[in-house]
């Protein structure tokens, strides 16, 4: 068992921060051990200070287990009495009832939780409240924000963990911000903020709708330096012993009548297949269709399923058995990646299981799982799996740099016993991939981003 004495010099001061600001952003990337240094000063704050009664944590689902198993994991912090309220709603009514120090809900619970104390005509009990993770709450008009606004008067304290501040671009950081310092300093008006900071993008010159924000040319200093007083970041690689990570591309080609489908797609946007007309309406939805052909499958109007090629497959399948024997973590995009990967591997021999629950992620990091297989979206935030493996496949790669990087750190994180961590990405040559793989060289962190680039090319008809 770690003991206090194990925290690294750089989570010490981070403790110390956190104890020094009521009001603290704590942007720290994967592996730098968020959890434990907050529950470090939610330790100091409740026993040694006196100053905080109850704790409540806002995360994903998955990571509600992570916080227990992170306290009961060092020695100074193993009796602090934590209660998840998860499950259903009388589940999450026993565990609110529970006498505890911390309490951890999924943030998809928290309207229930206000509303509970709204409709029983309680008062609001927890003076400290930890959001994990912030960029959760960028979206100012969700149900989500509305809701911990709402309560934000009577707490105390209120710090933000996150590894991404800005998923989706600077803008995100006005609500962010507003919901740990109570909009002190950038205001309570998105409007006014945008003015300051931004200019206008794309916009319909008849109804003067703008669909996009431009950052001004000193907007993300500006930004930055209003935040500094209460935030704090840092990077793995300069305060962890980190493994290399090493970034593999594999090509793959579909032959010249699977490429004959995904050009008819391409241009004309409707394509014929197997009886069935598919169309794209959009930018948006040719660049999904484009990702879907260049993974093997394509959607059609009623949600039904089309076989293109089997190109990505067959490299999965070389890339597992070139393992030789070690684990392999599988990413997959689309529901029908998951089917065909899965029925593909299984008549290969192998095992391949999802990784989704506690029980999951123990065997996996136990070593019981050779082909594990996770999806970015569920799976991006907060899951320790590096004990269980150091090689990573992508079948499909996202738009979104935060998805990727998110998960790229599930394996590449402080803990992880092997001396490289692979990281595979499988690519289709001459299709959308490549835009892919651009965007997130370029950490490209919006659709819209890549929309713009599918009209442009689109445009000048050299869209791949």
């Amino acid at each position: 068992m770690l003991r206090r004495e194990d925290l690294h010099k750089y989570q010490e001061f981070c403790v110390k921060f956190l104890l020094n600001h009521p009001e603290a952003l704590l942007i720290l990337e994967m592996g730098l051990g968020k959890t434990i240094i907050t529950l470090t000063a939610i330790l100091i704050l409740m026993y040694d200070r006196f100053e905080i009664d109850k704790c409540l944590v806002v995360s994903p689902l998955r990571v509600t287990k992570v916080w227990c198993d992170e306290a009961m994991g060092w020695s100074h912090t193993q009796n602090l009495r934590l209660s998840r309220i998860t499950g259903t709603a009388r589940e999450r009514k026993a565990a609110l009832q529970k006498k505890a120090d911390i309490y951890v809900i999924n943030r998809e619970n928290l309207v229930w939780l206000v509303e509970f104390f709204e409709d029983n005509g309680m008062e609001w009990t927890f003076d400290m409240v930890v959001l994990d993770e912030l960029s959760s709450f960028k979206n100012f008009k969700s149900k989500r924000f509305k809701a911990i606004k709402k309560v934000r008067p009577h707490v105390k304290r209120m710090i933000g963990l996150t590894g991404t501040p800005t998923p989706q671009g600077l803008e995100d950081l006005f609500a962010e911000v507003g919901i740990i310092d109570g909009f002190q300093r950038f205001g309570r008006f998105v409007g006014r903020f945008r003015d300051a900071y931004f200019r206008k993008g794309d916009f319909n010159p008849y109804t003067g709708v703008v669909y996009s924000y431009i950052p001004l040319p000193d907007a993300e200093k500006r930004i930055y330096d209003k935040i500094s007083d209460i935030a704090i970041s840092m990077k793995s690689v300069d305060y962890l012993d980190m493994p290399e990570c090493v970034y593999v591309d594999h090509a793959v080609e579909m032959d010249a009548g699977e490429s004959e489908i995904y050009e008819e797609m391409k241009k004309d946007l409707v394509v014929e297949l197997e009886g069935e007309t598919i169309t794209s309406q959009n930018a948006a939805v040719l660049s999904n269709k484009l990702m879907q052909m260049a993974s093997g499958c394509l959607y059609t109007e009623e949600g039904g399923i089309v076989h293109i090629h089997d190109r990505k497959l067959e490299m999965l399948s070389d890339l597992i058995e070139q393992a030789n024997g070690q684990n392999v973590l599988v990413v997959y995009h689309f529901r029908f990646d998951h089917d065909r990967i899965r029925d593909y591997l299984k008549n290969l021999g192998y095992e391949p299981r999802d990784i989704k629950t506690d029980v999951d992620i123990d065997d996996w990091n136990a070593g019981k799982i050779q082909v594990g297989m996770i999806s970015p979206m569920s799976a991006g935030h907060g899951l320790n799996l590096q004990r269980g493996g150091h090689i990573e496949i992508w079948v499909t790669l996202p738009w979104s740099y935060d998805y990727y990087s998110q998960t790229v750190a599930r394996l590449w994180r402080q803990g992880v016993t092997a001396d490289t961590v692979i990281v595979h990405h499988i690519i289709c040559k001459d299709t959308v991939d490549l835009d892919v793989v651009e965007a997130l060289k370029r950490k490209s962190t919006t659709q819209e981003n890549l929309i713009a680039a599918v009209k442009a090319n689109l445009e000048k008809g050299v869209f791949r």
